[in-house]
């Protein structure tokens, strides 16, 4: 799955909270979607992540590793 095929199932998943609530209950069944805050923080690093996608931050960059004397 991709970075921004994760983001679209996150925004679904706070999407069916903002609009069905946290947890819900059928007769005798009780459903609690994932936590709020949880998703809300996967989305800011799923959207660093894009945007660091996007920008190359620092493109063409080499480390180099020089050991010994």
């Amino acid at each position: 799955m991709t970075v921004q095929e994760e983001l679209i199932e996150v925004n679904n998943a706070i999407s069916k909270i903002l609009v069905g609530g946290q947890s819900y209950k059928i007769g005798s069944r009780s459903l609690t979607r994932a936590d709020l805050n949880i998703l809300l923080d996967m989305q800011r690093d799923l959207q660093a992540q894009l945007a660091n996608q996007e920008t190359h931050l620092m493109p063409n960059t080499y480390l180099g590793i020089f050991e010994g004397r």
